[in-house]
């Protein structure tokens, strides 16, 4: 028998391999999905079964790909918002054996309409479910969000609370298998452990303390959540069955003169911001490799071309395959050697770094053209701000740079300077040239007050 985590760095998506008497069954793969063969295989495994917990919204499914490399069949809830048109539709009550496995089917809308969760039996100890593999209803200390509905905010967060108690209702023993981990977009306070059981959630998780439903429901419809532009393209390939991942992950190699030569619609720097900040091509904007799959898909679009700059090869690989798991995967080629290029004299840019000493200083002399433009999310604001600052979140500014003023002097801030720094390097690619970062941010700030 084999239970298998699959973890995809980035997404912070967690997916699944469960096999017993020769056959197998993937749970939510992700669209570079021969892992999950090349596992089976060297277990002896026939996968014949492919579960999907809902259709998701942050990354492209491996479900259809998956399906014809094993010929296995894909099951999708209900109310898809479309047709699943590699899917055949499964419903609660039904079952499904997968050797000495049995997987029962629960309707678990409210993060959204064709949400399941697939309850895992061992037959050989019948009593009681041995774990549930829950999708983006419940996580390891959080629930799923309930947003994507705006006409319908109460109706879809009272259909999460009733679809909780449903999974509550297993028992505290069964051992709890969500499709995010902390990190993920799709929740916003998962504890770092990607462990847990139903009884230690009951016990824990702060959004299980609620046992009024209208209370739950009220909570719901106050949290903040962002959409990126890219889900609505999650949205639609994961209805049509996206294409399969490239086979070579690693973009063409470029030259100076070749990267220099390309119209592509956005230069991505994925060095580290200080890197990018000391020194970069003119042009570029900075999505460090480790939060591509949070920001790319709020500045780059469907069909757009990029070409990457990293620091070295591995850089560039894992940059392609964060994005090719979103399916921004148009990718001209890749250069590494800004520092060799610096050298042989090609001008670079730059984005000065300040402290908590100078921001000071302007606040108090509040200079003639300067803003202190607070990057945060809207929660994180709530939680306290510089007085003075504005505040646009990272993210937004793919389109509310328009409402800047590119003859302003803004410094871009965040917790850290790390998102401050995809900003600014956003603001930079867009003809902003009087850009500075504080560095430490929010968090040197406290650091300095109190």
């Amino acid at each position: 028998m084999l239970l298998e985590k699959i973890k995809t760095p980035g997404l912070s998506h967690l997916s699944y391999l469960i096999g017993s008497g020769g056959k197998a069954a993937v749970i939510d793969p992700r669209r570079d999905c021969e892992c999950y063969l090349e596992m089976a295989r060297a277990e002896g495994l026939e996968i014949t079964h492919i579960f999907e917990t809902h259709r998701n919204e942050d990354l492209v499914s491996g479900a259809p790909i998956l399906k014809a490399l094993t010929g296995a069949r894909v099951l999708h809830g209900p109310n898809p918002g479309g047709e699943v048109v590699y899917a055949d539709t499964t419903r609660e009550g039904d079952a499904f054996e997968i050797g000495q496995l049995k997987i029962d089917v629960l309707e678990t809308p409210g993060h959204t309409d064709d949400h399941l969760a697939f309850v895992l039996y061992d037959t050989a100890y019948p009593k009681g479910a041995v774990g549930v593999f829950t999708g983006d209803a419940l996580f390891v200390g959080d629930v799923g969000r309930t947003d994507f509905y705006p006409d319908r905010k109460r109706e879809v967060a009272g259909l999460l609370y009733d679809s909780l108690q449903k999974i509550l209702a297993l028992g505290d023993q069964v051992i709890l298998y969500p499709a995010h981990g902390a990190g993920s977009v799709c929740g916003s306070g998962m504890a770092e452990r990607e462990f847990s059981t139903l009884g230690h959630e009951r016990a824990n998780n702060p959004r299980l303390q609620i046992n009024s439903r209208e209370a739950f429901i009220d909570l719901k419809i106050e949290e903040n959540h962002y959409q990126p532009p890219y889900f609505r393209l999650m949205e639609r390939l994961n209805l049509e069955g996206g294409s399969p991942a490239p086979r070579v992950m690693r973009p063409r190699p470029l030259s100076l003169r070749e990267l220099q030569a390309l119209n592509v619609d956005h230069l991505i720097d994925v060095r580290e911001p200080l890197a990018y900040a000391a020194g970069h091509l003119p042009g570029a904007m900075n999505l460090p490799v480790g939060m591509i799959s949070a920001f790319a898909g709020w500045f780059v679009r469907e069909g757009e071309e990029v070409a990457l700059v990293a620091s070295g090869e591995g850089e560039l690989e894992a940059a392609m395959t964060h994005l090719v798991r979103i399916s921004l995967d148009n990718v001209a080629g890749g250069y590494v050697g800004v520092v060799p290029a610096a050298a042989q004299g090609q001008a670079m840019k730059t984005i000065p770094m300040i402290g908590t000493r100078e921001v000071e200083n302007r606040l108090d002399s509040r200079p003639d053209g300067w803003v202190l433009l607070d990057v945060r999310d809207a929660d994180e604001r709530e939680e306290g701000a510089i007085d003075g600052s504005q505040h646009i979140y990272v993210g937004e500014l793919n389109e509310r740079y328009r409402d800047l003023d590119p003859a302003k002097h803004y410094t871009l801030m965040c917790a850290s300077g790390m998102r401050a720094t995809v900003a600014a390097g956003w603001l930079a690619s867009r003809g902003f040239d009087k850009l500075d970062v504080y560095l430490g941010s929010m968090g040197a700030w406290k650091a300095a007050h109190g």
